[in-house]
């Protein structure tokens, strides 16, 4: 295509048919275009100077590709009367999206590490983020997933005095995730439960692992192929929740491990929960889910869905449990919640264009 710059001057671009798929990043590109009458040629970035700018030679300009697609979604900022102002917004959604999802990755994969090699934290990550989010009120539309379960006279009630280390655990977390972000502050309404996702696919990955026999490798093949993996789409989604300034009112917690299974099912049907939900939220109920499961199947309305997940369980993938809980978990998760979807984002520097 043929770009017409200010002052009457044209770039030609001809863009290669073997563009190699990659994530971009619109928010670190930097770009300075020479005017010439060569072709200006789009390329992969293994072809392009380690400032990732143009690379001339005799015959053409080349330019990264990862930078020309940041310059060409910002175009409206340099060739306003070419794009409409939905084009340009339709840019700006998407650098906004892939900012969100660059921070969001990279909290993951720090989770991921931290419950790897801290097994032992995953049943007190899991009761971290129900009992937080377990506070909403649909009455008064209050409490939920708003991390108000990290103020000290919060956490430390009675029946949460066991998650202390949890939350010691992730203010470390935090304070490395805030130091690096370029967005604001991680929320705790936000880190409490993208740890309970960790945790809960530790546990995923743990079961494939055990199906090969121990082998780890074969486990991690297993549940690439066959695992729930695809299934966090709507939760990832979900990211922005907002912060509560001050503690959940007391009383709205039940001590899971001492409440009768009709106790639990009366809270989770508050919560807009049926006993199919209260049977796959086992693992967020107590640190044995066996022990766990067989107190719930006493009830008959959850014993049928109990029977059913540890079927489930049984069979390679796990899917009717896995994609179950998946989905319980990020309604879970998103209680009462109004989410900011600008949330994380942030005006990326300025690309400067010389023609």
């Amino acid at each position: 295509m043929t770009m017409a710059s200010h002052c009457g001057q044209q770039c030609s671009l001809s863009l290669t048919s073997s563009l190699c798929p990659r994530l971009l990043d619109f928010s670190t590109a930097s770009i300075s275009l020479q005017s010439s009458s060569r072709p200006l040629k789009v390329v992969c970035a293994q072809h392009s100077n380690d400032a990732g700018l143009i690379v001339k030679d005799d015959q053409e300009l080349c330019i990264g590709r990862r930078e020309m697609l940041s310059a060409a979604a910002l175009t409206a900022s340099f060739w306003p009367s070419a794009f409409s102002d939905s084009r340009a917004a339709h840019a700006a959604d998407l650098i906004q999206r892939l900012q969100r999802a660059k921070f969001l990755g990279s909290i993951q994969e720090k989770l991921r590490v931290i419950v790897k090699e801290n097994q032992a934290l995953i049943p007190s990550l899991l009761k971290l983020a129900l009992n937080d989010a377990a506070t909403y009120d649909k009455g008064s539309k209050s409490g939920g997933p708003n991390g108000s379960i990290s103020f000290s006279s919060e956490l430390n009630r009675q029946e949460n005095k066991d998650l202390v280390e949890a939350i010691q655990t992730l203010e470390t977390l935090k304070k490395d995730i805030d130091a690096d972000s370029k967005g604001g502050p991680i929320t705790w309404a936000d880190l409490i439960q993208i740890a309970a996702q960790s945790a809960m696919k530790r546990t995923f990955l743990n079961a494939a692992i055990r199906k090969c026999g121990g082998n780890v490798e074969k486990g991690e093949q297993l549940y690439s192929a066959y695992g729930s993996s695809g299934q966090w789409g709507q939760f990832d989604k979900q990211f922005g929740r907002s912060q509560a300034t001050e503690p959940d009112p007391e009383g709205r917690l039940l001590a899971w491990n001492e409440a009768s299974p009709s106790a639990i099912k009366a809270k989770f049907d508050q919560l807009g929960f049926k006993p199919r939900q209260v049977a796959v939220m086992a693992i967020f109920l107590g640190e044995d889910l066996k022990v766990t499961e067989a107190k719930l199947a006493t009830d008959p309305e959850i014993a049928p869905w109990v029977d059913k997940y540890q079927k489930s369980r049984e069979t390679v993938s796990q899917t009717d449990y896995e994609v179950d809980l998946i989905t319980t978990f990020t309604k879970l998760s998103t209680l009462g919640q109004s989410i900011n979807y600008e949330a994380y984002t942030y005006a990326p520097p300025p690309i400067k264009l010389k023609l």
